[in-house]
């Protein structure tokens, strides 16, 4: 037992347990100067896609294969979006990872150096739009909660576990952000990340 732990665990680098299930991806928060004020750009996705069409959203996507890291997936998948060169913009730091039962996001924060140069690909991007940061900085976003509940199906083996249908599951609640911005709605994922952004920038 001794020999297997010095050669499978002693040296082994923990991870997220089940990682290989959860759909990884990451994604960009750009930063952008236009007409002398500091904004955040914001893609509103294609109508015809068959995830989230028409949501607004960051730059972003599923890991490739080919991707060395996460950050990699977020300029390849930027100079996708928007129609840009991985020298149009530079990474500036990362974010808190995102990871629920279903997903696993890694967040940078980024600046395109000229917004001009951007051509949003139409297969992914229905339109671009740019906030400025300081109305997002003194904007409180309207914030509601979504309720989790553990259902167990009906062939689950209640009476394997104390107290059998009467477990008291654990319940919890997500947090949902809602920011506006002449009637645009950034709310779910995108809008949790800016909420941390801001916060980060705050203290």
């Amino acid at each position: 037992m001794r020999e297997l732990i010095d050669q499978f665990i002693r040296n082994r680098k923990a991870f997220v347990m089940g990682h290989e299930n959860l759909f990884k991806s990451a994604v960009l928060l750009p930063l952008v100067e236009r007409n002398g004020e500091w904004c955040v750009l914001f893609e509103e996705r294609a109508h015809h896609l068959n995830r989230q069409p028409g949501e607004i959203c960051f730059p972003g996507g599923r890991m490739d294969p080919d991707d060395v890291n996460p950050q990699m997936t977020a300029v390849r998948e930027t100079c996708e979006e928007l129609g840009l060169r991985p020298t149009d913009l530079e990474i500036l730091g990362e974010l808190d990872q995102v990871i629920n039962q279903f997903q696993m996001v890694q967040p940078f924060v980024g600046r395109i150096f000229d917004w001009e140069r951007i051509q949003p690909d139409s297969n992914e991007v229905a339109s671009v739009f740019f906030v400025p940061f300081d109305f997002l900085k003194h904007t409180e976003p309207d914030l509601h909660y979504v309720d989790l509940q553990m259902t167990p199906r009906e062939d689950f083996p209640f009476e394997k576990i104390p107290n059998g249908r009467n477990y008291k599951w654990r319940k919890g609640q997500v947090p949902e952000y809602f920011y506006e911005y002449e009637g645009r709605i950034i709310w779910g994922l995108t809008a949790r990340i800016l909420h941390h952004f801001i916060n980060l920038v705050r203290e």
